[in-house]
C-alpha cells in the first residue's frame, strides 16, 4: 500500500501536481501515478527521474473499469484525482474511495458533482470512515480557509458576518472552462440535486447560518466594486460553518467579484450573461466548448505573472478585522500545491475525526492553513478601529 496515489497524472494540472508531490514529500513517502495508458504515465516517471527524485509507482486503473479502480483504492491511503470535467469522468473514482474506506480529495468547482456525490455516497463514506474532500484547489480552498482564519480572530459566541472579495490575474485551465460551461448549462439539474441534498442534510438547530452578496461599493477598507459570484465556493464556506460551532450562533458570508472601477464592472457583466446565455444553447454551448482545447495551458512565463488576492471583512460583536489570502498563479500553480498539500495534510498530520463528504476547514482546518502559509500563499489578519 502506497500513502498516495495521484489518478490523471497525465493531464496538464495532473502532471504539475505529481512534479510538486515529488518534491515536497517526506523522503519516507510512497506514492504512485494512476491512469489506463501505461506508456503516458511512464513518461511522466520518466520526467520526475530525470530531476534526480524516485519515481512514483505505475498504477493501471480505467474509470470504465469498477474491478481496476477498487483495487488502486484499496491499494493507497490518499487518492488525489484530477480528471475532469467531474461530471463526466468524477464519479468513478469517488465511488472507489468511498467504498475503500480510504481519504480522497480533487479540484472540482462544479457544485452538481459534489452535491451528487454527496447524495450517493456520503452515507457510504460514514460507514467506511472514509473522507471525501472536493474542491481542494483555487475552487475552494482560499474562501474555506480564508474565512476559517478569520472566524478565529473574531469573538466567540457571537454572531458573525464575513464578506468576501476576490480578484486574481490567471489563465484558467481547460478542464476548469469547461466544467464551468458545463454548470452553466446544466443549471436546472445543479438545482435539482442541491434541493434534494437540503432535504436530506437537513440544517443545525439553534444556529442560523446564511450567504448572500450585493451589487456595488465593497465595504470599506477594501476599494472598488463588488459583483455577487454565485461559485461553488460560498456553498463550501456555509458547509463550514454549519459543521463547526466556532462560526457562532449566526453566521453570514457574502461572496463577491472584486472589481476597481465601475468601468470593469460594468464591461465584465455583459459577457458573464452572454456566457449564460449562450451555455444553454447547444450550438452555441458547442462553439463555447472548442475555445478551449482538452490539455491546454499557459506557459510557465505566463504562470509566473499571474496572482489572486482575496481580501475578507470580517465583523463580530464590536471587532472588525480584515484578512488577506494571497497567492500566485490560481489555476495552475498554486491549484496544484493546494491540491497535493492537501492530500499531504490527511496523509501526514494529526487532524480531527471527521468521516464522510467533508470540507478542508472541517477535516484539515489550521493543519492545511500551516502548510500552505509554509509554501508560500499568504494569510494576514489586521484589526480595523
Amino acid at each position: 500500500m502506497v500513502d498516495i496515489t495521484l489518478l490523471g497524472a497525465t493531464g496538464f494540472t495532473g502532471g504539475l501536481t505529481a512534479d510538486y508531490l515529488a518534491v515536497h514529500l517526506p523522503e519516507d513517502a510512497s506514492w504512485a501515478i494512476a491512469g489506463r495508458t501505461r506508456a503516458k504515465l511512464e513518461q511522466v516517471a520518466a520526467r520526475i527521474a530525470a530531476t534526480g527524485r524516485e519515481a512514483p509507482e505505475i498504477v493501471i486503473a480505467d474509470l470504465a473499469d469498477p474491478d481496476s479502480m477498487a483495487k488502486m483504492a484499496r491499494d493507497t491511503r490518499v487518492l488525489i484525482s484530477t480528471v475532469g470535467p467531474y461530471l463526466q469522468h468524477g464519479e468513478p473514482a469517488v465511488k472507489a474511495a468511498a467504498e475503500a474506506g480510504i481519504d480522497y480529495v480533487d479540484l472540482t468547482g462544479e457544485p452538481q458533482f459534489v452535491d451528487e456525490m454527496w447524495l450517493k455516497y456520503h452515507e457510504t463514506a460514514v460507514r467506511t470512515g472514509a473522507r471525501l474532500v472536493h474542491a481542494c484547489g483555487f475552487d475552494s480552498i482560499p474562501y474555506d480557509l480564508g474565512v476559517l482564519y478569520t472566524v478565529d480572530q473574531l469573538p466567540a459566541g457571537v454572531p458573525l458576518m464575513i464578506r468576501g472579495y476576490i480578484r486574481a490575474k490567471a489563465t484558467f485551465s481547460a478542464g476548469t472552462y469547461h466544467s464551468a460551461v458545463g454548470q452553466i448549462a446544466q443549471f436546472r439539474q445543479s438545482q435539482a440535486a442541491a434541493k434534494q441534498r437540503r432535504a436530506r442534510e437537513g440544517r443545525p438547530t439553534g444556529r442560523r447560518i446564511h450567504g448572500g452578496g450585493h451589487l456595488g461599493r465593497a465595504e470599506p477598507p477594501v476599494k472598488g466594486f463588488g459583483v455577487p459570484l454565485p461559485t461553488i465556493d460560498p456553498q463550501i464556506v456555509l458547509r463550514s460553518a454549519r459543521a463547526l460551532e466556532r462560526y457562532g450562533p449566526e453566521f453570514s458570508y457574502e461572496h463577491h467579484a472584486h472589481f476597481r472601477t465601475r468601468r470593469m464592472m460594468a464591461m465584465a457583466a455583459p459577457v458573464l450573461a452572454a456566457v449564460a446565455v449562450g451555455a444553454q444553447i447547444p450550438p452555441v454551448r458547442a462553439a463555447l466548448l472548442k475555445l478551449k482545447a482538452s490539455g491546454d495551458g499557459p506557459s510557465e512565463e505566463q504562470r509566473a505573472g499571474s496572482w489572486f488576492t482575496l481580501t475578507l471583512v470580517g465583523h463580530g460583536s464590536d471587532t472588525k478585522v480584515v484578512t488577506t489570502v494571497r497567492g500566485g498563479d490560481p489555476g495552475y500553480t498554486e491549484t496544484a500545491k493546494m491540491l497535493a498539500e492537501s492530500a499531504m495534510c490527511l496523509a501526514y498530520d494529526d487532524l480531527p475525526e471527521v468521516v464522510g463528504q467533508t470540507t478542508t476547514a472541517v477535516a484539515m482546518g489550521s493543519a492545511l492553513i500551516t502548510r500552505l502559509q509554509n509554501a508560500g500563499i499568504d494569510f494576514s489578519t489586521s484589526t480595523v478601529d
